[in-house]
């Protein structure tokens, strides 16, 4: 548990994550592509639609320049740079999940879609892993509780 409710909201997501990366970890592997209606494909596309882009934009815009305001600018420079890789992997997946559940897969897609997915599950576990191990406590311990209040306004609201 974390006293700043910020770092305690991205801990709660990091779990959501792990737990949806888990579900897609379980899948790849597979032979034969799953079913167009498995709800993995859903739960994945709206994960990165909603959840990920915006959790990576509001870390870049709110937390990694307040960070850098109080002398801790590496590490938002070092998540930065693994957002900026993910990105694009998290983009393409979102689009193969959104094509499949509208056309299935066929050998192509499937394939396409487990080297996207091998991907980002080991970008974004190491990624959560290193936020949770550094980021979090650093954001727990710097953030004065005005901007603790202003940030999370903007995160939740």
């Amino acid at each position: 548990m974390f006293a700043n409710r910020i770092s305690q909201t991205l801990h709660e997501e990091h779990g959501a994550t792990i737990e949806l990366m888990e579900r897609l970890e379980a899948m790849i592997p597979r032979k034969t592509p799953i079913d167009a209606g498995n709800p993995l494909l859903r739960d994945l596309a709206a994960a990165i639609e909603a959840d990920t882009i915006r959790h990576f934009d509001f870390e870049e815009q709110h937390l990694f320049p307040m960070l850098a305001s109080v002398g801790d600018q590496l590490i938002g420079d070092h998540l930065t740079e693994e957002h900026s890789f993910m990105r694009p992997v998290a983009q393409k997946l979102e689009g193969l999940c959104r094509a499949a559940q509208q056309n299935g897969f066929d050998d192509e897609s499937w394939k396409q879609f487990q080297r996207a997915g091998a991907e980002f599950v080991q970008r974004m576990l190491i990624h959560v892993q290193k936020e949770e191990m550094a980021l979090l406590p650093l954001i727990d311990g710097t953030m004065d509780s005005a901007t603790e209040e202003r940030l999370y306004e903007a995160y939740a609201g």
